[in-house]
Formats: C-alpha cells, structure tokens, sequence
C-alpha cells in the first residue's frame, strides 16, 4: 500500500500554502534510469501530497524524453497535488505543465527568466551556494532557494558539509525568500535544520535510495512536523 501524506499541524499547512513545498524529492541520472520511475514517482508524489515536490533533474536526458518523463509525472501532480518542478530546462518545465522550474548554474538566468520567458506567476527556484548569491537571487524574485551542500555527500566527495551555520547565514541574507537545505539532509536533521531558519529540506538518496522511496518521503514530512513547533 502506498504511504499517505502524513499529519499535517496547522502551523506547518500555513507556512506550506504561503511559502510553497517543504519536502523537495530531486532525482539523478542513476534514478530516473531506471525501469520503475515513473511508478516509483507517482508513490512518491502521493506520499508527499501538496507539502512535497518532485524535482525532475536529467542532465543526461534530451529534450524530448524529458518532456514525455514530465508529462507522465504532470498527471501525478494533478492527482496527488504534489508539486512537479523541472531542474534547469525552464522550456520543459513550461511544456509539461509543470508546476516549477528550479534554476541552476546551468540554467537560463533567473533575470532572464522572468523578463523573457517565464509569465510573472510562475514559481521560479534558484540553487545557490552563498549568501551574496541567495541575497541577489531574492532581490531578483525567485519563489524559494536550494542552498548547500548542509552535510557531507556522495555528491560532493571528498567535501566537508558546511553544516547548519551556512543555512544560518543564507537565511539571513534571503530576508524573506524561503531556504531549502540540501546535502545529505536526513529526518534527524530537520530539527537544527529548521531551528537555523530554513524552510525545508531537499533530498535525494534519502528518498530515492531507500528500499520504500514513498515510506522514506512520508518519514521526511512527519519529521517536519515534528519540529513545526519549535
């Protein structure tokens, strides 16, 4: 049976509905590779509901898979209210039907973006890895930011995470622009995570490398709102 998205305290469906998702599920190469993705992110997205979003991040894929990928987890969003955001290709984020696009250093630019092709409307993340980054990426109206990497990572080996404090300082320089921790980020975490203001977590192998992804995206959201509170 798939998960369900878990309880939701009333503080955390406010700042959900105000500041968009607060579990970010982002998929690799290796995960949208294989055989069972398209099921595996229809669990995913119905155990995250509305509070979650699945990022879809294919930098090995054209255009044109990426676009029949998007569209099959576009009628998952439909159902579940899950969020569909496209990593880096804002065109195909636009095509599907997409609910976001999140923007990379490999993207179009958020200034870009918003003046030339994006309607004012639709929610633009930005990926950033400094507070002076995170300062003009929020002047310049992104909806949320990824910043990392919090914790140490297959993603960046040999790399020392820069820990909660680096939340701390990018937090301060968004102002208002919600903060999304990525980098090894674990439902343990969440707490210190959110104690240093961000506004969630963005994950990857904690969701799609588990043995039950949907039971390891429901674990992330109860552990969020275990903290809501606090």
């Amino acid at each position: 049976m798939t998960a369900g998205p878990a309880p939701l305290s009333s503080d955390a469906a406010e700042a959900a509905g105000r500041a968009g998702p607060v579990v970010h599920a982002v998929t690799s190469d290796d995960t949208l590779a294989r055989d069972d993705f398209p099921a595996l992110a229809a669990a995913v997205m119905a155990a995250l509901g509305p509070r979650g979003a699945v990022h879809l991040r294919g930098r090995l894929l054209g255009g044109r898979a990426l676009v029949g990928l998007a569209g099959r987890l576009a009628a998952a969003q439909a159902a579940t209210g899950c969020w569909l955001v496209v990593n880096d290709r804002l065109d195909v984020a636009l095509a599907s039907g997409a609910r976001a696009a999140q923007l990379t250093s490999r993207s179009i630019s958020l200034a870009d973006a918003r003046a030339r092709v994006a309607p004012s409307s639709f929610p633009l993340g930005v990926s950033v890895h400094a507070p002076d980054e995170a300062w003009l990426a929020a002047n310049q109206g992104a909806t949320w930011l990824v910043a990392g990497h919090v914790h140490q990572t297959a993603s960046h080996p040999g790399e020392t995470g820069r820990g909660e404090a680096f939340i701390s300082s990018v937090v301060d320089a968004a102002e208002e622009a919600p903060v999304i921790a990525i980098g090894g980020v674990r439902p343990e975490h969440l707490d210190a995570l959110r104690r240093a203001g961000a506004h969630g977590a963005a994950v990857i192998r904690g969701i799609w490398g588990a043995a039950d992804s949907a039971r390891a995206a429901a674990d992330y959201l109860s552990a969020y709102d275990v903290h809501a509170d606090s």
